[in-house]
Order: C-alpha cells, then structure tokens, then sequence
C-alpha cells in the first residue's frame, strides 16, 4: 500500500501530509486545483502533482488506477467560504463525492479515509462527544459532511475499505498556511499587532496540532483493515475555552499584547471525546495549542509568513472571492 493519492493534497494539510508520507517514501500523488500556492511541490521530484478539479471525472479515472489508498481531503473548507457560493460548495462537498468513492473502488483502491468534520455533531451538551452520537449538524456544510459519510459506507466490503476521520480544528505552522482557524488567527494578530479581539470567550472550541493529525492519517495507511473498515474516529484532543487559547497565545508570544474581551449572543461551544481511537489504536497526540503557537510564533519570526495580516492566500474565504471558481 505504497501508492497513495490525496484529494486536495495542496491544502493546509494536505500539503504537510503530502511532504510528511513522502518522506516515508510512499509515492505520493496530490490531485488539487492548487488555487493557493501554485508553486507548492514545484521544487519537490517525490510528489506528483495532478492540477484537477474533483468533479471532473474523466481526468479522475484516468489518474486513479494504480493507488491503493485514497485519502480525501478536498472540499469547499469551513461554513464562511461555502455560504459565499452554496450551489458551488454543494457540487464540490456533495455532488463529487459519490463518482468519488465508485470511480476509487472500480479502481480497485484498497482503503478510502475520508476527512469529515467535528462540526456534525452540531452543539451538544453530552459532557463527552462520541462518535456514536446522533448528528445534528448546523449548517450545509457540516450536513453534506454527514450525508457523505453514510454514502462511504455504503461501498464498503472486505477489499474496498473505508474510514471516516472527525477531526477538531486543526491548529499549527503549514507550507499553506491558514490564518482564519481560531488559534491561528489569535497568534497572528498578537504577533503582528500586539492585540486580541475575543468574541465571549467561555465558548469551548475543540483543536489538534497540524503535525498529529498527519499523524492520525498515517495510523490509518498502516492499521489492519479489520480494525478501521466502515469505523468513524473523532481526532481532538485540546477542548478549551477561547479565553484559555488567547491567554496562552498572549503568553508564548511574550509582547505587551491587549486582549480584549467583547460580548456577544454568539456562545456556542463545541468539544469532542478522541477516547475511541485511543482505546482502539493506542493513538495519543504528542503536542498540543501551545507547540501550534510556538510553531506559528516561530514561522513569523523567521519571516516565513509574509504579509500575514493582508494576504488573501491565508485566508480561505478571501481567496474564494478572488479567483471566483464555478
């Protein structure tokens, strides 16, 4: 099972997961549209980089035969950049998923992980969200999320296995960066204004550092198949209130930085329960928030992020705007 293909492989993880597998050397193939860093793998002769839109389903059987795992991760990312076109973000989230997942079995793909959303759930007020919950997803985003994982397990057999990842947000330093994820956006405005702007601040939010959750994907290239087929696992291990996460990026960043706490009728707290896959798989996360805002405030130091605060490349939903996909 060396032959691995990722489905927007030139994403904010894809791209770290694409760099981290192909230094285990798999042979990698990144499918992406590489609409943010078009030059990413340029310089890297251990990725094949396939430019292609997921619902284009000539060009994915074209390029498909000859993986043994398929690891999906593109998708219209996060409710702001899908609510600024919904019939573009349905075609891509939902529509393409199901050719997806048939043109990946006729290729005779052995493993399909597909990277969902903790956002299913929805707002619960269980003290732990586990993956047995009943979902009640908030928005189209994390709905067609949701349906999608029913329509995976549909295709699953004993050749054609499937796995379904929830993962918390993912927090960290990335050669595509992300600047509008929770603690990505809280070190980079106290980095480079000296100020953080937080919204309630009670609201729990659920995190994983960048680096496990490759880590996660790596454990479900190399588990027995018996032991992930037609199986959902929460990965989130860092459930903390936004005032928690500000105040620790105030102190790693060491500045005189003001933290201003602004109300708002907004308190909606999400956490998940990562219980099940430690249990299973014996997975433990081996670094948490404060590496992320390290790694970040180190990233911005050694001017790796340029121009962070204005670029649109580092943010979703401003890139979306700018290239204006159909």
């Amino acid at each position: 099972m060396n032959n691995i293909l990722i489905t927007g492989g030139g994403g904010y993880v894809g791209s770290m997961l694409a760099k981290y597998l192909a230094k285990k050397s798999y042979n990698v193939t990144v499918y992406d549209l590489m609409m943010y860093e078009p030059q990413l793998f340029e310089k890297d002769d251990k990725i094949k980089v396939i430019k292609g839109d997921i619902r284009d389903q000539n060009l994915l059987k074209k390029n498909l035969p000859g993986h043994s795992i398929v690891i999906h991760l593109a998708c219209i990312s996060n409710d702001p950049s899908f609510e600024l076109n919904p019939t573009l973000g349905k075609s891509i989230n939902l529509d393409s998923f199901e050719p997806l997942v048939k043109i990946s079995r006729d290729a005779n793909v052995e493993k399909f992980i597909y990277a969902s959303s903790s956002s299913v759930y929805g707002i619960s007020k269980e003290k732990n969200v586990t993956e047995n919950l009943d979902l009640k997803p908030l928005t189209d985003y994390s709905k067609y999320k949701a349906i999608c994982e029913k329509i995976l397990f549909k295709y699953s057999t004993n050749n054609f296995c499937t796995t379904v990842i929830r993962p918390a947000t993912v927090c960290g330093y990335s050669i595509r960066q992300r600047l509008d994820v929770v603690v990505n956006i809280l070190t980079n405005l106290a980095f480079n204004k000296n100020e953080i702007k937080v919204f309630g601040g009670k609201q729990l939010r659920p995190n994983i550092h960048i680096d496990d959750m490759i880590r996660s994907y790596e454990l479900m290239i190399t588990s027995d198949t018996k032991l992930i087929n037609k199986k959902i696992f929460n990965i989130g291990f860092d459930n903390l209130p936004v005032i928690e996460i500000a105040n620790k990026v105030k102190t790693i960043i060491g500045k005189n930085v003001d933290l201003n706490l602004v109300p708002t009728n907004d308190n909606r707290s999400y956490h998940i329960s990562s219980k099940k896959i430690k249990d299973e798989l014996g997975f433990t996360p081996l670094k948490n928030i404060d590496d992320a805002i390290l790694d970040l405030k180190n990233a911005f130091e050694n001017g790796l992020l340029p121009n962070s605060l204005n670029d649109a490349k580092y943010f979703n939903i401003e890139t979306m705007k700018k290239i204006k996909l159909k």
